[in-house]
């Protein structure tokens, strides 16, 4: 068989010693380094959940956000990223499942830890066949990692705890519009409209965020490719 997935096993092949050594980066992130942005936050007096969020925006930013950027440099195939992502998944799930959190960044009233690497995995992995540059699918992802991100990280620094603000939203729709500019028109407007929605209580934004940008970018992709092309 010299395809999986129409994928050609020799670009399987030739991605497995960086996915080998993306792997190891992910889990010292999960494992060590989010672990040491909690303690530190709890050192410098921060409250056990403000201490807690900041460290699943480090995951957010060290594991989520710079793995995506890689990818159109460092891919050929999609099938190595969504398995690490899905892999980190159910390494995420599994405390849950058995009550034995990770509790330096794990939420015993969620699972969003969870559907943060799934979103990451099945948006990596399905968009690869529309656009075979990745950017397609990075952009959402790095609107979740990065511009839900540094808004939890305001709000986080002013409230002392996980909430709604405006003063988050405006430092997420500056990152957002920066970032999809490099879709062009398409992304600056995705970029906005997901910031706004990022503000929605009670759902998941690492499901809504991806979701609804992805959306936009996808239809303009096909409808209105001028509005996708680059702006640097």
């Amino acid at each position: 068989m010299e395809t999986v997935l129409q994928v050609p096993w020799k670009f399987i092949v030739s991605d497995l010693p960086v996915f080998s050594v993306l792997a190891v980066w992910n889990l010292l992130v999960l494992f060590v380094l989010s672990k040491k942005v909690y303690e530190f936050a709890i050192k410098k007096g921060r409250s056990i959940n403000s201490s807690i969020y900041f460290s699943r925006k480090a995951i957010h930013f060290l594991a989520g956000g710079l793995t995506a950027m890689l990818l159109p440099f460092v891919a050929h195939e999609p099938i190595l990223p969504a398995a690490m992502a899905f892999g980190l998944a159910l390494a995420t799930y599994v405390p849950h499942k058995l009550n034995r959190r990770m509790y330096w960044f794990q939420d015993p009233e969620n699972i969003y830890d969870v559907d943060f690497t799934l979103s990451w995995g099945l948006i990596v992995f399905f968009t690869w066949y529309i656009d075979r540059t990745f950017w397609l699918g990075v952009i959402p992802v790095l609107f979740m990692a990065y511009g839900d991100g540094i808004t939890g990280i305001i709000r986080n620094l002013k409230y002392n705890k996980r909430t709604k603000a405006w003063e988050g939203t405006a430092g997420m729709l500056v990152v957002c519009i920066i970032i999809g500019a490099k879709m062009g028109v398409a992304g600056i407007l995705a970029g906005i409209v997901c910031s706004f929605v990022e503000r929605i209580e009670n759902i998941d934004d690492n499901i809504t965020v991806p979701a609804v940008s992805l959306f936009i970018l996808v239809g303009a992709y096909y409808y209105f490719p001028s509005f996708t092309i680059s702006l640097y």
